[in-house]
Protein backbone atom coordinates (compact mmCIF):
# COMPACT_ATOMS: atom_id res chain seq x y z
CA UNK A 1 0.00 0.00 0.00
CA UNK A 2 1.35 3.39 -0.84
CA UNK A 3 0.99 6.25 2.05
CA UNK A 4 0.32 9.73 1.52
CA UNK A 5 0.38 12.91 3.39
CA UNK A 6 -3.10 14.37 4.32
CA UNK A 7 -4.04 17.70 6.79
CA UNK A 8 -5.71 16.41 9.97
CA UNK A 9 -9.13 17.84 10.81
CA UNK A 10 -10.11 15.72 14.18
CA UNK A 11 -13.68 15.69 15.89
CA UNK A 12 -15.46 14.32 18.14
CA UNK A 13 -17.89 12.68 15.17
CA UNK A 14 -17.23 9.90 12.19
CA UNK A 15 -17.21 10.85 8.67
CA UNK A 16 -18.27 7.92 6.15
CA UNK A 17 -17.38 8.17 2.68
CA UNK A 18 -20.06 9.39 0.16
CA UNK A 19 -21.26 11.30 3.05
CA UNK A 20 -21.62 15.31 3.20
CA UNK A 21 -20.28 17.13 6.59
CA UNK A 22 -21.16 20.90 7.23
CA UNK A 23 -17.97 22.42 9.34
CA UNK A 24 -17.74 25.67 11.10
CA UNK A 25 -13.85 26.29 10.85
CA UNK A 26 -13.15 28.99 13.39
CA UNK A 27 -9.87 28.30 15.27
CA UNK A 28 -6.51 29.55 14.09
CA UNK A 29 -4.77 26.04 13.06
CA UNK A 30 -7.72 24.97 11.17
CA UNK A 31 -7.97 28.66 9.49
CA UNK A 32 -4.60 28.00 7.84
CA UNK A 33 -5.43 24.67 6.89
CA UNK A 34 -8.73 26.32 5.06
CA UNK A 35 -6.69 28.88 3.74
CA UNK A 36 -3.78 26.94 2.09
CA UNK A 37 -6.39 24.46 0.68
CA UNK A 38 -8.45 27.50 -0.48
CA UNK A 39 -5.44 28.51 -2.53
CA UNK A 40 -4.56 25.20 -4.76
CA UNK A 41 -5.05 24.90 -8.02
CA UNK A 42 -8.94 24.29 -9.32
CA UNK A 43 -7.73 21.37 -10.53
CA UNK A 44 -6.26 19.88 -7.84
CA UNK A 45 -8.40 18.17 -4.71
CA UNK A 46 -9.00 20.03 -1.88
CA UNK A 47 -7.93 16.87 0.30
CA UNK A 48 -7.75 16.56 4.12
CA UNK A 49 -8.09 13.76 6.86
CA UNK A 50 -11.43 13.17 9.57
CA UNK A 51 -10.49 11.62 12.44
CA UNK A 52 -12.75 11.30 15.60
CA UNK A 53 -10.84 11.82 18.98
CA UNK A 54 -10.25 9.11 21.02
CA UNK A 55 -9.18 11.18 24.03
CA UNK A 56 -8.79 14.44 23.68
CA UNK A 57 -10.65 18.05 22.75
CA UNK A 58 -12.25 19.00 19.60
CA UNK A 59 -11.84 22.68 20.75
CA UNK A 60 -8.65 23.88 22.48
CA UNK A 61 -8.80 26.79 25.20
CA UNK A 62 -7.94 29.34 23.09
CA UNK A 63 -10.22 31.92 23.96
CA UNK A 64 -12.47 32.52 26.97
CA UNK A 65 -15.47 30.48 26.91
CA UNK A 66 -13.99 27.98 24.05
CA UNK A 67 -14.61 25.69 25.34
CA UNK A 68 -14.52 26.84 29.05
CA UNK A 69 -13.24 29.99 30.37
CA UNK A 70 -11.84 28.89 33.75
CA UNK A 71 -9.50 26.14 31.61
CA UNK A 72 -6.33 27.39 30.83
CA UNK A 73 -4.90 28.27 27.24
CA UNK A 74 -3.45 25.98 24.85
CA UNK A 75 -1.61 26.83 21.68
CA UNK A 76 -0.33 25.33 18.51
CA UNK A 77 -1.39 22.56 15.91
CA UNK A 78 -1.62 19.46 18.63
CA UNK A 79 -3.85 21.87 21.56
CA UNK A 80 -6.00 19.89 23.36
CA UNK A 81 -4.98 16.08 22.58
CA UNK A 82 -1.82 15.26 24.29
CA UNK A 83 1.87 15.44 24.16
CA UNK A 84 1.39 12.41 21.99
CA UNK A 85 -1.71 13.25 19.08
CA UNK A 86 -1.60 9.71 17.69
CA UNK A 87 -2.70 8.33 21.17
CA UNK A 88 -5.58 11.20 20.64
CA UNK A 89 -7.04 9.34 17.66
CA UNK A 90 -8.90 6.60 16.72
CA UNK A 91 -6.36 4.85 14.21
CA UNK A 92 -8.66 5.01 10.92
CA UNK A 93 -10.66 8.02 9.68
CA UNK A 94 -11.94 9.46 6.14
CA UNK A 95 -10.47 11.14 3.70
CA UNK A 96 -12.72 14.28 2.74
CA UNK A 97 -13.02 16.79 -0.08
CA UNK A 98 -14.19 20.18 0.90
CA UNK A 99 -16.45 21.06 -2.26
CA UNK A 100 -16.79 24.64 -0.65
CA UNK A 101 -14.99 26.59 1.33
CA UNK A 102 -16.08 30.39 1.70
CA UNK A 103 -14.41 32.75 4.46
CA UNK A 104 -16.82 35.23 6.71
CA UNK A 105 -16.06 38.56 7.71
CA UNK A 106 -14.52 37.83 10.68
CA UNK A 107 -12.28 34.95 9.16
CA UNK A 108 -13.89 31.94 10.17
CA UNK A 109 -14.73 29.08 7.36
CA UNK A 110 -18.05 27.79 6.06
CA UNK A 111 -17.38 24.32 4.76
CA UNK A 112 -19.20 21.73 2.74
CA UNK A 113 -16.43 18.55 2.45
CA UNK A 114 -17.90 14.88 1.58
CA UNK A 115 -16.22 11.83 2.41
CA UNK A 116 -14.45 9.77 -0.04
CA UNK A 117 -12.36 6.80 1.52
CA UNK A 118 -11.18 5.67 4.48
CA UNK A 119 -7.35 5.67 5.46
CA UNK A 120 -5.27 4.06 8.09
CA UNK A 121 -3.21 6.74 10.57
CA UNK A 122 0.00 5.85 10.86
CA UNK A 123 1.71 8.82 12.10
CA UNK A 124 1.34 12.05 13.38
CA UNK A 125 2.94 15.66 12.44
CA UNK A 126 2.96 18.57 14.75
CA UNK A 127 5.52 20.62 13.69
CA UNK A 128 3.06 22.96 11.30
CA UNK A 129 0.80 25.32 11.54
CA UNK A 130 -1.78 22.23 12.10
CA UNK A 131 -0.92 18.70 12.07
CA UNK A 132 -0.68 16.23 8.96
CA UNK A 133 -0.86 12.78 8.86
CA UNK A 134 0.88 9.95 6.84
CA UNK A 135 -2.27 7.83 5.56
CA UNK A 136 -2.58 4.67 4.00
CA UNK A 137 -5.84 4.48 1.94
CA UNK A 138 -7.76 1.42 2.68
CA UNK A 139 -9.60 -0.36 0.30
CA UNK A 140 -13.65 -1.41 0.78
CA UNK A 141 -13.94 -5.57 0.31
CA UNK A 142 -17.56 -6.74 0.19
CA UNK A 143 -16.96 -9.56 2.03
CA UNK A 144 -19.01 -12.90 2.14
CA UNK A 145 -22.70 -12.26 1.92
CA UNK A 146 -22.97 -8.79 1.58
CA UNK A 147 -26.27 -8.67 -1.09
CA UNK A 148 -28.34 -11.04 1.54
CA UNK A 149 -26.93 -8.63 4.87
CA UNK A 150 -28.13 -5.62 2.87
CA UNK A 151 -31.29 -6.82 2.90
CA UNK A 152 -31.64 -7.46 5.98
CA UNK A 153 -30.46 -4.31 7.17
CA UNK A 154 -32.77 -2.40 4.86
CA UNK A 155 -35.73 -4.06 6.80
CA UNK A 156 -34.01 -3.32 10.42
CA UNK A 157 -33.44 0.42 9.25
CA UNK A 158 -36.72 1.31 8.43
CA UNK A 159 -38.44 -0.67 11.93
CA UNK A 160 -35.82 1.29 13.41
CA UNK A 161 -36.73 4.79 11.92
CA UNK A 162 -40.22 3.86 12.74
CA UNK A 163 -39.61 3.38 16.02
CA UNK A 164 -37.18 6.16 16.69
CA UNK A 165 -39.85 8.45 14.75
CA UNK A 166 -43.06 7.33 17.05
CA UNK A 167 -41.04 8.05 20.02
CA UNK A 168 -39.70 11.21 19.20
CA UNK A 169 -43.34 12.18 17.50
CA UNK A 170 -41.98 12.99 14.07
CA UNK A 171 -43.13 11.99 10.81
CA UNK A 172 -41.50 9.84 8.07
CA UNK A 173 -43.10 11.45 5.06
CA UNK A 174 -40.73 12.40 2.47
CA UNK A 175 -37.78 9.30 3.08
CA UNK A 176 -35.90 8.47 0.50
CA UNK A 177 -35.38 5.33 -0.95
CA UNK A 178 -32.10 3.32 0.34
CA UNK A 179 -29.27 2.78 -1.53
CA UNK A 180 -28.69 -1.20 -3.45
CA UNK A 181 -25.50 -0.74 -3.44
CA UNK A 182 -24.13 -2.78 0.21
CA UNK A 183 -21.43 -0.82 0.47
CA UNK A 184 -22.79 2.38 0.04
CA UNK A 185 -25.90 1.05 1.93
CA UNK A 186 -23.61 0.26 4.56
CA UNK A 187 -22.25 4.02 4.89
CA UNK A 188 -25.61 5.50 4.88
CA UNK A 189 -27.12 3.65 7.22
CA UNK A 190 -24.20 3.85 9.74
CA UNK A 191 -24.25 7.92 9.42
CA UNK A 192 -27.75 8.29 9.82
CA UNK A 193 -28.18 5.82 12.69
CA UNK A 194 -28.27 7.78 16.21
CA UNK A 195 -25.46 5.80 17.45
CA UNK A 196 -22.16 6.69 19.62
CA UNK A 197 -19.14 8.04 18.26
CA UNK A 198 -16.85 4.60 19.31
CA UNK A 199 -19.95 2.15 17.62
CA UNK A 200 -19.91 4.49 14.67
CA UNK A 201 -16.30 4.21 14.82
CA UNK A 202 -16.49 0.34 14.76
CA UNK A 203 -18.59 0.46 11.68
CA UNK A 204 -16.04 2.83 9.75
CA UNK A 205 -12.89 0.46 10.17
CA UNK A 206 -15.07 -2.71 9.76
CA UNK A 207 -13.02 -4.94 7.57
CA UNK A 208 -15.16 -5.46 4.63
CA UNK A 209 -18.71 -4.59 3.73
CA UNK A 210 -20.14 -7.54 4.78
CA UNK A 211 -18.91 -7.11 8.28
CA UNK A 212 -20.00 -3.62 8.52
CA UNK A 213 -23.73 -4.93 7.68
CA UNK A 214 -23.57 -7.52 10.18
CA UNK A 215 -23.21 -5.52 12.69
CA UNK A 216 -25.27 -2.71 11.73
CA UNK A 217 -28.12 -5.48 11.91
CA UNK A 218 -27.22 -6.38 15.56
CA UNK A 219 -27.11 -2.88 16.69
CA UNK A 220 -30.39 -1.60 15.09
CA UNK A 221 -32.05 -4.35 15.93
CA UNK A 222 -30.99 -3.78 19.73
CA UNK A 223 -31.45 -0.14 19.39
CA UNK A 224 -35.30 -0.88 17.73
CA UNK A 225 -35.60 -2.93 20.53
CA UNK A 226 -34.72 -0.53 23.46
CA UNK A 227 -36.75 1.95 21.57
CA UNK A 228 -39.76 0.57 21.30
CA UNK A 229 -39.78 0.31 25.46
CA UNK A 230 -39.22 3.74 25.46
CA UNK A 231 -42.36 6.24 25.87
CA UNK A 232 -39.37 9.13 24.69
CA UNK A 233 -35.96 9.14 23.53
CA UNK A 234 -34.02 11.92 25.45
CA UNK A 235 -31.39 14.00 23.06
CA UNK A 236 -28.53 11.75 24.96
CA UNK A 237 -26.30 13.20 22.46
CA UNK A 238 -26.50 16.59 24.26
CA UNK A 239 -24.80 15.44 27.59
CA UNK A 240 -21.74 13.82 26.42
CA UNK A 241 -19.73 16.50 25.46
CA UNK A 242 -19.30 20.67 25.84
CA UNK A 243 -21.38 21.53 22.66
CA UNK A 244 -18.71 22.15 19.75
CA UNK A 245 -19.67 24.97 17.23
CA UNK A 246 -17.82 22.83 14.68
Amino acid sequence: MTTARLPLFPLNSVLFPGLVMPLNVFEQRYRALMRDLSELPEEEPRRFGVVAIRDGREVAFSAPGLPDETGRLERGPGAGFGTDPMNAFYSVGCAADAATIREREDGSYEVLATGTTRFRLLSVDASGSYLTGEVEEIEEEEGDGAGALASGVVRAFRTYQKRLAGARERSLSGQSDLPDEPAVLSYLVAAAAVLDTPTKQRLLQAPDTASRLAEELKVLRAEAAVIGKLPSVPAVELTRRPTSPN
